[in-house]
């Protein structure tokens, strides 16, 4: 009789940007037992399955973390890391899912590779697979597999402005102000005979909401390449102004074999 258990992924300890949550719901939809289990949840994206509501001292953090370890191991068969995070420290975390026969994939998501040294990402060999959300960011780890985050189209209904408008809205929605050149958008906002809408701070789903008053949204002038916020944004009919390296560009078109739907700015 041939073993038809489901697959059980456990996703953890972290929700940047929503990134976990939309592939737990995408694992599920295929039919796999997935689930994402963090250490606190977090403001603007609070979805998780399970949250160790993580306090107090290194100490207490820590047996924390190690009861969730010890829970999760015996129903898990792959345990999938992002942010270069794991459950408990990396120098015992991947030893003991190799002992015990468990796969590991560490997934990174942008900031938390962008302009580091290879020594400084060495550690992420010790799992089983990496992953990177894009051609531009594989130059950090270039051993990693690319697999572009994506969300659930089916869901959004999208949002072309108002006929009637007079004056066209542009949207820019940082999470932080210095990384996405919020400075230099307003600047080139200024003067223009537009509504300029900063959203921050703001639940992903009340984000959301602002989102569809846009005609056109600005990303980011820093990073060089796009992520949930631009795709979301696009999914909902707005063109997508950010800025892109070349070099990830052509990569991106070479592999998928379609222009990268975004137009391209520079500071």
């Amino acid at each position: 009789m041939s073993d038809t258990r489901r697959l059980r992924v456990v996703h953890c300890p972290v929700n940047t940007a929503g990134v976990p949550w939309a592939n737990v719901q995408a694992l599920r939809a295929r039919g796999v037992d997935a689930q994402l289990v963090v250490f606190n949840r977090y403001k603007l994206h609070p979805e998780a399955d399970w949250s160790l509501e993580r306090r107090g001292g290194l100490a207490l953090r820590q047996l924390t973390q190690w009861r969730a370890l010890l829970q999760l191991l015996p129903r898990t068969d792959v345990f999938h890391f992002y942010f270069g995070l794991t459950l408990v420290p990396q120098s015992v975390q991947f030893p003991i899912l190799r002992a015990l026969r468990k796969k590991s994939v560490l997934h990174y998501l942008g900031s938390d590779i962008r302009g580091k040294a290879p020594a400084e990402l060495a550690f992420g060999k010790k799992a089983g697979a990496q992953v990177v959300g894009s051609y531009d960011a594989i130059r950090w780890v270039p051993e990693a597999e690319v697999i572009p985050p994506g969300i659930d189209v089916h869901s959004i209904v999208p949002a072309p402005p108002p006929a009637d408008r007079k004056r066209p809205v542009i949207l820019h929605a940082p999470s932080s102000r210095r990384r996405k050149g919020t400075d230099h958008v307003l600047a080139a906002c200024d003067g223009l005979d537009a509504d300029i809408l900063l959203v921050e701070g703001l639940h992903h789903a009340e984000a959301f909401e602002r989102y569809r008053e846009a005609d056109i949204v600005v990303d980011q002038l820093n990073a060089g390449w796009y992520g949930l916020f631009a795709i979301e944004c696009m999914a909902l009919g707005k063109p997508v102004v950010t800025f892109l390296h070349d070099e990830a560009v052509r990569r991106t078109e070479e592999a998928f074999g379609m222009p990268v739907p975004i137009v391209s700015a520079t500071k």
